[in-house]
């Protein structure tokens, strides 16, 4: 097109992302309409642009704006894009085509330049000055995306077409794209992406024909860091909350903290400080349930506590109307319990965040067999509204994601009884591609939550729970994670968290307790073993939770597990990546660790059932050579 006979003009009007905007790049010129989105979001999939964006971008904006939209996926508005020099001009969209068409025909008799941006290079520079901004892009990439080859092979085909011309950059990106389509990767990436949009989709909720109910005002019960967060989110999607406290100490901290929320938003520059102060406008404190009678739904979000909680449902279902939704945010607790005091069963639902909840991206709904579709459909528009992704999954203990990754934790620490050294656990996992390590997390979300569900699972789950006091025993010697500056880490003011070696005394001592060690002696093992003996655990509870029906589909246990635990987006999810492996390899892994350290390895009935068929667990996948690489 770019060397036809007849030049041509792309006229942009909404997005022009992906493959729309090299097909523009290929035009003689664009013209745009304000609102217009220009950008390269094919990394994000775990792929190049492949219709010539890797060479055409550079020779369009320059090389250092090229990069950071492509290495970014960052789009832009069409004002930038005409600074930049990506549009030639921006019209109403009521002369767009218009002024396309003439400019097309003022070309065309050579009163506006022909340009073929491909022959372009006014804006690459000197070679000298291109190696520089490619040398500085790679080592920036090396930081952020390790583990991902889009990144790299982005910049090796920009990297051609700088040295050897437009031509050759696009027959090189052409290649790598081929390749790259089929990595796991970018079949990982792409699963995710669909399995996104596929959370919206709930049998007997969103096909019945039912419309969801306008959601006014909610109350949240309790201004903790939950609360708080919950309350944030809501009010920043200009909802009307009332957080509620048992007296104005509590409140008063409560409310302080929602406004840190909002002004830690502003100070990165994603609130105004218009908007903020419309979002705390919008919450009002309260001390009673007076004023609950006009509200249209109430998030309970305090201690993980049965009598309270189910004490506080009995309450709520005295004092709001009837049509109002009784939600909890418990993360570990059945819904029939909670609820086991009202007659309203049909209201109770699980509305669980995870923390920091105006920052977490998940919105994890709990239904019982008796919670209404009605309720379960508002509360996920009321996630959408607040920017959440709902993902419905079944009551039990833990429910999806907590269930599912209880033995990550407690994978972790048992390792860590059988003699590995906890911060190369820790440096395993994120070296996988988690953001922060298991011994870290539990620093983060403080000791109390631990301690608090510890019986709960050990109850629920017996027999394949690892029973520690490890956390009794850090406590007791004034260690309570980031929130005292004392845990596993130590914690200063302004400094990364730094191993603190003098953990080591009171592990040894748990692992003396326990027992745990085979032989007393410290076991040896690979990074590779440390990392299978963490996740592959957690693979087998997701056999569970899938087996029992928790959840609709294995895809919303893939996102969930992406979004609310941060496993590896481009790994796919936790059952993706476990097909990834291979179903008869975690099963005979688990099998031989169950006869060296005991039951919390044994492979449930389902994982059994698919390994001895030499079965996926949902899907025909690839091998499992590169699963644990890049």
């Amino acid at each position: 097109m770019e060397d036809a006979p007849k030049p041509s003009v792309a006229a942009i009007q909404g997005l022009a992302l992906g493959g729309g905007l090299e097909l523009a790049m290929g035009c003689h010129a664009r013209v745009s309409t304000p609102e217009a989105q220009l950008g390269l979001p094919e990394l994000t999939l775990g792929v190049i642009p492949g219709f010539g964006g890797t060479q055409r971008l550079p020779r369009l904006v320059g090389l250092p704006k090229a990069l950071e939209m492509m290495l970014q996926s960052k789009s832009i508005k069409a004002k930038e894009g005409e600074k930049y020099g990506l549009i030639d001009a921006i019209v109403s969209s009521e002369d767009l085509l218009k002024v396309a068409r003439v400019w097309a025909l003022e070309i065309a008799e050579r009163r506006r330049p022909w340009i073929s941006s491909l022959h372009r290079t006014d804006k690459i520079g000197s070679l000298s000055e291109a190696n520089e901004i490619l040398k500085a892009a790679r080592k920036q990439v090396k930081k952020i995306a390790p583990n991902m080859p889009q990144h790299q092979a982005c910049l090796d085909s920009v990297e051609e077409g700088v040295k050897f011309g437009g031509y050759a950059g696009v027959l090189k990106e052409a290649k790598v794209f081929k390749e790259l389509v089929l990595s796991n990767t970018s079949k990982g990436l792409v699963h995710v992406f669909f399995a996104q949009r596929t959370t919206s989709k709930v049998p007997n909720v969103t096909d019945i024909g039912l419309s969801p109910r306008k959601i006014k005002r909610v109350a949240v019960i309790g201004g903790g860091l939950m609360g708080s967060g919950i309350a944030t989110a809501l009010i920043l999607s200009n909802t009307s909350v009332i957080l509620k406290e048992i007296d104005s100490n509590f409140l008063q901290k409560g409310l302080k903290t929602i406004q840190t929320n909002l002004e830690g938003l502003v100070k990165k520059g994603s609130l105004s400080q218009e908007k903020m102060n419309k979002a705390l406008s919008l919450v009002k404190g309260a001390l009673d349930y007076s004023e609950f009678k006009n509200v249209d739904m109430v998030i309970e979000a305090v201690i993980e506590k049965v009598a309270l909680k189910q004490s506080i449902f009995a309450d709520i279902e005295r004092a709001c109307p009837p049509h109002c939704i009784l939600a909890t945010n418990t993360s570990t607790i059945d819904l029939n319990i909670v609820g086991a005091k009202t007659h309203s069963q049909d209201r109770i639902v699980g509305a669980h965040f995870f923390s920091p909840a105006h920052v977490m991206p998940l919105l994890e709904i709990v239904r019982t067999d008796k919670t209404s579709p009605q309720v379960i459909l508002d509360l996920m528009t009321v996630g959408k509204a607040i920017k959440k992704v709902p993902v419905v999954v079944g009551n039990c203990t833990g429910f999806a994601v907590n269930r599912t990754f209880f033995p990550y934790t407690q994978g972790a620490q048992l390792l860590a009884h059988l003699g590995v050294n906890l911060f190369r656990i820790d440096k395993v996992v994120t070296d996988f591609g988690l953001p922060i390590g298991p011994f870290q997390l539990q620093d983060l979300a403080g000791y109390g939550v631990a301690l608090a569900v510890k019986d709960i699972y050990a109850s629920a789950f017996r027999g394949r729970t690892f029973e520690t006091n490890l956390v009794e025993l850090l406590v007791k010697s004034g260690r309570n994670g980031k929130s005292n500056g004392k845990g596993y880490y130590i914690y200063e003011k302004g400094q990364k968290p730094k191993p603190d070696p003098s953990v080591q005394a009171i592990i040894e001592e748990s692992s003396r307790l326990a027992n745990a060690m085979p032989g007393g002696k410290p076991i040896t093992v690979s990074d590779r073993e440390v990392l299978e003996m963490i996740f592959f655990p957690v693979v087998n509870e997701a056999c569970r939770v899938m087996a029992e029906g928790v959840v609709v589909r294995a895809s919303d246990l893939d996102i969930a597990s992406v979004l609310g635990m941060s496993f590896p987006r481009y790994r796919g999810g936790i059952v993706f990546w476990a097909d990834l492996v291979g179903s008869d390899y975690i099963y005979a892994k688990l099998k031989k660790w169950t006869e060296l350290y005991g039951g919390f390895f044994k492979p449930c009935e389902y994982l059994e059932e698919r390994a001895v068929k030499r079965l996926p667990l949902v899907r025909t996948l690839l091998v499992y050579s590169s699963c644990f690489g890049n």
